[in-house]
């Protein structure tokens, strides 16, 4: 047995200890130099995390999905050109095994740690299924090893992190899956104009926040020179009846004078009195007039800038959903269930029958996938993970009902997808995932393994630093593999 512990103690360690075993009984003895033997699996270990990652000899698109083949244990990246980044991979150990499958990402955090497994740090995951299937930098050995996820060189899951996207496919395949290009007359068509609606919509939308913004900078003004009008008033309201009291005030010394120079200068007092208050009473009336104009100026700007509030949300509302129409549209047929399934932006749309000639007879499970436009329609490419029939042969058995094909095909776009299966969805295609679908006669120990109570689903914890600013380093695990036991230990 090889311990892999042994990289880890000094040399002086692993000499005394082979002193003592010197002076001991032999198969101590022999223990000690099994200690201080090399670690071929630590080396395939080493070998795998130096491993450089394959890189098309081209300009790379936007990621467009991605393919793990457990059997070479590889992940392939594609674009809408084909491959453009390739690196090895460590799926799910015997009992814990990856399942097979179409997924999608539907989370992205780049210091994530395990929920299930002792805290384990899962750098920039990337996950699949909210019961805990994810890509995520971890340590590779050489060989299949960990609980079910899909762990990649932590170099190139940090590069592929800032890649992708959310919705982005991902395709775990038995053996070894490609996409080629095709081309049926089932695939999506759309039409041309089929964004000059919601083009029109954005731009009314625009026009109306436009409009709401003015309305209601027109009712703050409106508020603000009613409120500065008001002010005026009340302020010479105080001053005229300051003047009004001074006025009586030397009406009265005027009536207690005796001398003719007292009434002389009360006389005088309650002259320049008077003019005092006639010239309130003159800048009164003015305000007056001015104010109530003002005043009435309110109540309809107040109205208008509800008014255009309430357009501007619907014009936006209505923007959105012509928007969401666009999104990539994504639809599985499953032999199954004989049931079409559709669904946009994580958000199931619709069901419906669906015919499948000889439905008796196994079909396979088929991806294809809307990687381009060419010229007014779209470039299709298809990856076939089992095949009982290839991809053209399934699509020929395949009957879309024509109103669902009204509803969908005009507004298809690049990313949109049409999956048929043998299987019936999994029981992952829930809230905020796309389409999950896993092969039932594959090994899926990884994906048994989490099943739990919904209400119980635990989603990803974010630390300090959120996934969009990066994460902040922790040291990896040095150690992986199987223990001195013989059972694996690695938490990932």
């Amino acid at each position: 047995m090889t311990s892999r512990f042994a990289k880890a103690q000094p040399a002086a360690a692993r000499r005394r200890h082979a002193r003592a075993g010197m002076a001991r009984l032999v198969p101590l003895a022999a223990l000690a130099a099994l200690i201080a033997a090399p670690d071929p699996a630590g080396a395939a270990s080493r070998r795998a995390e130096r491993a450089v990652e394959n890189v098309a000899p081209r300009e790379a698109g936007a990621p467009i999905m991605a393919i793990v083949s457990l059997r070479n244990q590889q992940v392939t990246i594609y674009d809408a050109d084909g491959w453009i980044l390739r690196a090895p991979v460590s799926t799910g150990q015997s009992g814990r095994e990856t399942p097979a499958g179409v997924f999608s990402v539907i989370q992205k955090d780049a210091d994530h740690h395990s929920n299930l497994y002792d805290d384990a740090f899962m750098p920039h995951m990337q996950r699949i299924t909210w019961s805990g299937i994810a890509l995520h930098g971890g340590p590779l050995p050489g060989y299949a090893a960990s609980h079910g996820c899909i762990r990649m060189p932590y170099g190139f899951a940090e590069r592929l992190f800032d890649k992708t996207q959310l919705g982005m496919r991902v395709i775990i395949a038995p053996g070894g899956a490609a996409p080629v290009e095709i081309a049926h007359p089932a695939l999506f068509s759309p039409t041309p104009d089929a964004g000059a609606h919601a083009d029109a919509l954005a731009a009314e939308a625009t026009a109306a926040a436009r409009k709401a913004d003015e309305a209601r900078l027109a009712a703050l003004t409106a508020d603000r020179e009613a409120a500065r009008a008001t002010a005026t008033m009340r302020n010479l309201d105080n001053l005229k009846a300051r003047a009004e009291a001074q006025l009586a005030a030397a009406e009265t010394a005027l009536g207690a004078a005796r001398s003719d120079e007292a009434k002389a200068r009360a006389e005088d007092a309650k002259q320049k009195t008077a003019a005092k208050v006639a010239e309130l009473q003159a800048q009164w009336d003015a305000a007056n007039s001015a104010t109530q104009p003002k005043l009435d100026a309110v109540a309809p700007a107040r109205e208008a800038a509800a008014t255009a509030e309430s357009e501007r949300a619907a014009a936006a509302k209505a923007a959105r959903e012509a928007a969401r129409a666009l999104a990539p549209v994504s639809v599985f047929i499953s032999r199954k269930t004989q049931k079409l399934y559709v669904r946009r932006a994580f958000e199931p749309v619709l069901e419906s029958p669906v015919t499948i000639r000889d439905a008796d007879r196994a079909i396979g499970t088929h991806v294809f996938t809307a990687v381009g436009r060419v010229g007014t329609g779209l470039r299709w490419s298809a990856v076939t993970l089992n095949d009982p029939a290839d991809a053209k042969s399934a699509l020929d058995r395949i009957v879309i009902p024509q109103d669902v094909l009204d509803r969908i095909s005009p507004t298809a776009s690049p990313r949109s997808s049409l999956i048929i299966s043998d299987e019936a969805l999994s029981g992952e295609t829930g809230k905020g995932t796309e389409f999950v679908a896993v092969l039932s006669n594959e090994p899926q120990g990884g994906l048994a393994m989490r099943k739990h109570p919904a209400s119980e689903v635990r989603y990803a914890r974010r630390r300090d630093m959120g996934a969009q600013f990066g994460y902040a380093p922790q040291p990896y695990r040095q150690y992986y593999g199987r223990s001195i036991f013989g059972g694996p230990f690695s938490g990932w």
